[in-house]
């Protein structure tokens, strides 16, 4: 009577488990290749924000230095007045 061979079977059942196990894990899991794609386009854009603030930290920099006591921009000056006050001249005619 010949038997089967169940060891064989339940060796390759279970090493099919594990590599599936272990591939599913390379690609999907926590440091998976789509997590390390994610995190990547996540620095990407963080990157980009991070340059647009410096750019505008820099923007700021300069007009606190152009209004400051040290260095004044009386045209600067002139335009924030008139922004924030909404003060005009007795000459000046506004088209709304």
């Amino acid at each position: 009577m010949n038997r089967p061979n169940l060891g064989g079977f339940v060796f390759f059942a279970l090493a099919f488990a594990l590599s599936a196990y272990f591939t599913f894990a390379a690609v999907q899991g926590n440091y998976g290749l789509f997590s390390r794609v994610e995190i990547t386009a996540e620095r990407d854009a963080l990157t980009r924000d991070l340059a647009a603030l410096k750019a505008e930290i820099a923007t700021m920099e300069n007009l606190t230095l152009r209004l400051s006591d040290g260095f004044l921009d009386l045209d600067l000056l002139d335009e924030r007045a008139r922004e924030v006050l909404g003060l005009l001249r007795a000459d000046e005619i506004v088209i709304r």
